[in-house]
């Protein structure tokens, strides 16, 4: 899940911790005339847990979504939120480890009217789930969030996929009901994977889906469970309706035990599916094949410039798929097919480019790279007939195979003169 950055609510660090610092001292201050002063200290009995789910917002940051635990103290009418989604860009190395993929996170507490303000303001949706806990699972639920949130305890190691604010969220939970939750959401299959979840989120940013999708490998097109799918909040919010707990009568009931919109979306909603992305990648390499073809016959400058963008980010791209994958711990970006299409290989091939434009033979070198390119995205389109391959990356296939193939065929011909 990308970064939610510093948002007046999730990170402006400084004023939650200060507003939970008051909280703390007001039950503190409070306890000697009033032993149920507020969440902090109030019985399992008078605390009310729910799940808070915040729909994707505009920024890139905020298509995940985001959510938040509840606790709220049915006497004294004190209710905070609990969540797992605050970073800092001015961490010292912030920016080198979310290249390395060693990105840090906090756990952070704020009341709970000054959470949702902010995303009814932005209008984004916020629903509160009302959930079944026993006054002793809300008392345990509340002890581990407090002690989650003290400073030695509060940072954790973030990953997009399996350590997100949603993710932290269903694992509070889980660990809360006495692990009932996690058996229940695994016997239920995922709707889509990792990669069909981040094109479908990521579709209102067609720059940054296209460069997210060349990115992922594998690891992105493996079945889901919905333990698994749940690392979106929105999943989660879904998934909990079906899930069953032990009520005060030995008997199952619901977990979600009401649900109530408390602020409608007034943003434009992602689709419901992810975008087909082959149509498009198949006629942008046919449609870039077809200008390099006119353009090496009738416009060879313009041939070489075209010629060499394509070569210089194909190299570009080998080179940053190399570096997340033997130098990141962005595991979702490992053993990417895409290499094969893709690769620093095509740097070498931009002197036979020009050498092409001025009307001259490719030399050994260049033929011997050139055909060493076409049977490695040969390789990778065998690579779906084999059985057991996992990555979906037909549309760069596509894509990829009508640009080598004239990239080939224009250095190895002669440009015609243009007549006058």
């Amino acid at each position: 899940m990308p970064p939610r950055g510093r948002t007046p609510v999730a990170s402006l660090m400084q004023r939650l911790i200060t507003g939970f610092a008051a909280l703390a001292l007001c039950c503190v201050l409070l306890w000697p005339s009033h032993a149920q002063a507020g969440v902090a200290n109030a019985p399992g009995s008078n605390l009310e847990v729910s799940l808070i789910t915040y729909g994707p917002g505009d920024t890139y940051w905020e298509r995940f979504g985001h959510d938040a635990i509840e606790l709220r103290d049915t006497v004294s009418g004190e209710a905070v939120t609990f969540n797992y989604g605050v970073f800092d860009f001015d961490e010292s190395g912030f920016l080198l480890n979310f290249a390395r993929g060693q990105m840090h996170y906090l756990m952070d507490a704020a009341p709970s009217d000054v959470d949702q303000r902010y995303y009814t303001e932005v209008g984004r949706s916020v629903t509160r789930q009302h959930l079944a806990f026993s006054p002793a699972q809300a008392a345990d639920l509340r002890d581990y969030l407090l002690w989650n949130l003290q400073p030695e305890n509060v940072r954790y190691e973030y990953d997009y996929y399996v350590r997100n604010c949603a993710t932290r969220v269903r694992d509070a939970l889980d660990k809360a009901l006495g692990g009932t939750l996690k058996p229940q959401l695994e016997a239920r299959p995922g709707g889509m994977t990792y990669r069909q979840q981040t094109a479908r989120l990521m579709s209102q940013q067609a720059w940054l889906m296209l460069i997210l999708d060349l990115g992922l490998g594998p690891y992105a097109d493996q079945p889901l469970n919905a333990w698994q799918e749940s690392f979106l909040p929105e999943v989660l919010q879904q998934e909990i309706t079906h899930v069953t707990v032990t009520g005060n009568d030995g008997k199952a009931q619901p977990l979600v035990l009401d649900q109530q919109l408390l602020s409608p979306n007034r943003l434009t909603p992602p689709p419901a599916t992810a975008p087909d992305l082959r149509l498009p990648l198949a006629l942008a390499g046919v449609i870039f094949a077809a200008l390099l073809f006119l353009a090496h016959r009738y416009a060879p400058a313009v041939y070489a410039v075209l010629g060499s963008l394509y070569l210089v980010l194909a190299g570009f791209v080998g080179v940053a798929l190399l570096i997340l994958w033997g130098l990141t711990t962005h595991h979702s970006a490992w053993a990417n097919a895409n290499l094969l299409l893709f690769n620093p290989l095509a740097f070498f091939l931009l002197p036979a480019l020009w050498r092409s434009r001025k009307a001259l033979a490719a030399s050994r070198f260049a033929n011997a790279l050139i055909v060493l390119q076409l049977a490695a995205v040969l390789v990778a389109c065998a690579m779906h007939l084999l059985p057991g391959v996992v990555q979906q990356n037909q549309p760069w296939l596509l894509f990829a195979l009508p640009a080598w193939l004239a990239v080939a065929w224009s250095t190895r011909q002669r440009p015609i003169p243009s007549s006058y």
